[in-house]
């Protein structure tokens, strides 16, 4: 049985927890085309966060039997790069290893939608790697669609 998934406003006092599982999870945002190293990768997310702080976004929390459990960032002003459309732009999601798969990245997802409606945003998008399989699925089922690929190549 599933326990109950709550979503809330971050506060600054969730900055280490939001610290800690995207430095443990960071290395899901790199595609197997790319050789990186694990601590390039780890200040890449760091300066993620420092860029979505310094900017107008939402930090979302969640929590499973009040325990943290995952978190999502939020941007609100980052447009569209080809139209220029307004959009709401999920800038980072994680959820903890040990409850993925029990509504709670989907429970984030449906809260920054419904934010993102709120802001009066008509899209919402992210990015995600092609081998995060779970992740993409997650997406998929709530009606998310590719709209453009990345393609790299090695040399």
């Amino acid at each position: 049985m599933n326990a109950t998934v709550a979503v809330r406003r971050g506060e600054r006092a969730d900055r280490d927890f939001v610290r800690d599982l995207g430095r443990r999870s960071a290395t899901s945002s790199v595609s197997a085309v790319r050789k990186a190293r694990y601590d390039d990768v780890l200040e890449a997310f760091e300066r993620l966060a420092d860029f979505v702080y310094g900017r107008r976004h939402e930090l979302l929390i969640a929590e499973q039997d009040g325990v943290r459990a995952g978190f999502l960032l939020l941007l609100y002003d980052i447009p569209d790069e080809v139209t220029m459309a307004q959009q709401a732009f999920i800038a980072y999601m994680a959820v903890e290893p040990a409850v993925r798969g029990r509504g709670v990245g989907r429970a984030l997802l449906d809260t920054a939608e419904a934010q993102a409606r709120a802001a009066g945003l008509p899209h919402m998008s992210l990015m995600v790697t092609e081998e995060n399989a779970p992740a993409r699925a997650l997406y998929d089922n709530a009606g998310y669609a590719t709209e453009r690929r990345l393609l790299s190549k090695p040399l």
